[in-house]
């Protein structure tokens, strides 16, 4: 196996993604090449941090490329592939149950045709392990062979890994009880130039409907000392985000079906937490309290800086027999139709005006880029277009969220780029399809006259480097 750093046979090509008319592809090579490049910055992602903290090497390609990646297992399972078979929901595979999941994923390699999966996996391949060949039952165990030899090698241990991707910023996402002692081991490790910034995941602790909200928030109190009432349990919130804030966060997520929020009168909250805390609530007063907690994370944004970001949109955990059996992030979630604007109008009522105030609106419902996620983001100046996400990621549809959203809010109110991504040798394959496609995107423009290409080069910088850091506010906590 031979290393080829411009295409392969599986059909990389250099100007892959480019507009295939070809003055918009010169234009659009041009572009590309000023930012291919430049220092990834990840936002928003899954890498787990004790992975990079106790950089151990991984144990084998399929619990590299399988089964922590759910856009993989999913397909393979909606061809009849059972989950268990990939290794889901094991927690080690052996060597026998590792080579059966690569070689299924080998086996069934056209039915990744088309996808963007096929592409990143294509890349990492490539580029990663040096692997030209197109995975087939005939070469599994030969591949298998090959990649896990490099594994043993120290330039394959995942900091390494991750210094050689160029990644300068790359945020985690964290219960909001951890201690993020792997997070604090990194920053104090001065040999390792990546900065790995914790994200406090909030949703399991304000949303009653969630599985273990009741022992979350008896969690949270008995971390802080605090009373049964709502000024404790609000208080306790506050202090969590400040420990995350103390250890490089810059923001908080929140993944819930909607976009409803309200700003509601400390008494009544108190009254809805203490219904709650009994399991009393009605299903509109469960939808009345997790709003209102919305907009209480909104208050504190405004207070701590920390940004605010929503992905609403996706109804999670859909196959209840799947969620039993491996847990939650499978696969199994579906897009739902959101909207945004009545929603969302009591809290960007009270918050939206404040410039120290972001918030960053994520949706798998595309319909809704230009309908009212676009307009949001082209008025209030606390809002942002957030990229596209999963479900949402193929080349297509970064395309037509560029169109969908720029005549609107032009790019400096778009997020930058989010690769959302558990799976670490995808990072730079991800983002390599960002900057192709923003370049195929403006060279549209230039070619139409409706930019300079000065313009154009200023705007793929922007949108590729440092509309993540201004969007998440990366340099105003010194990341």
């Amino acid at each position: 196996m031979h290393a080829n750093p411009r295409a392969n046979s599986a059909g990389r090509h250099p100007d892959a993604l480019l507009p295939a008319e070809p003055t918009q592809r010169r234009i659009a090579r041009e572009l590309y090449e000023q930012v291919a490049g430049l220092p990834i910055v990840s936002p928003h992602g899954h890498v787990p941090p004790e992975l990079l903290a106790e950089n151990r090497p991984f144990n084998n390609p399929a619990e590299l490329f399988i089964t922590p990646d759910h856009y993989v297992t999913r397909l393979l399972h909606a061809h009849g592939v059972p989950l268990a078979d990939l290794g889901v929901g094991a927690e080690a595979l052996s060597d026998a149950q590792a080579r059966q999941s690569w070689r299924i994923l080998c086996e069934k390699w056209a039915l990744f045709a088309g996808t963007p999966m096929k592409y990143w996996l294509e890349d990492v391949l490539l580029n990663v392990f040096e692997v030209e060949e197109v995975p087939s039952a005939a070469n599994a165990e030969l591949l298998f062979d090959h990649i896990d030899e490099r594994l043993r090698d120290r330039a394959y241990l995942p900091r390494a890994l991750v210094e050689s991707f160029h990644i300068e910023t790359l945020a985690t996402t964290d219960d909001p009880l951890s201690e993020l002692e792997h997070h604090a081991a990194l920053r104090d490790d001065a040999s390792f130039g990546t900065d790995v910034i914790p994200t406090l995941r909030i949703e399991g602790f304000i949303d009653p409907a969630q599985p273990k909200w009741q022992a979350n928030v008896t969690a949270l109190l008995d971390r802080t000392g605090g009373d049964d009432t709502v000024e404790s349990y609000l208080t306790a919130i506050a202090d969590r985000r400040r420990h995350f804030a103390e250890h490089g966060a810059v923001s908080i997520d929140c993944a819930l079906v909607d976009a409803r929020t309200a700003v509601l009168p400390t008494a009544r909250l108190a009254e809805l937490y203490a219904s709650a805390r009994r399991s009393a609530l009605t299903p509109a007063e469960a939808d009345e309290f997790r709003a209102g907690m919305l907009g209480e994370l909104a208050r504190q944004s405004q207070e701590d800086g920390l940004v605010l970001t929503l992905h609403v949109g996706a109804l999670r955990n859909y196959d209840g027999p799947v969620h039993r059996r491996f847990g939650p992030d499978r696969g199994a979630d579906i897009p739902l139709t959101t909207p945004f604007a009545e929603g969302l109008r009591p809290l960007l009522n009270e918050f939206g005006h404040d410039p120290a105030f972001h918030l960053v609106l994520f949706t798998l419902d595309e319909t809704a880029w230009a309908r009212e996620i676009a307009p949001l983001a082209g008025f209030y100046p606390s809002v942002y277009a957030g990229a596209p996400w999963w479900f949402l990621d193929e080349p297509e549809a970064i395309l037509r969220y560029r169109s969908a959203v720029t005549g609107a809010i032009g790019f400096g109110k778009q997020s930058g780029f989010i690769d959302d991504t558990r799976a670490l040798c995808s990072i730079p394959s991800r983002h390599d399809m960002a900057r192709r496609l923003d370049a195929a995107f403006l060279s549209k423009l230039v070619s139409e006259h409706r930019l300079s290409a000065d313009e154009a080069a200023s705007i793929i910088r922007q949108i590729t480097y440092e509309l993540p850091r201004a969007t998440f506010r990366l340099a105003h906590f010194g990341h």
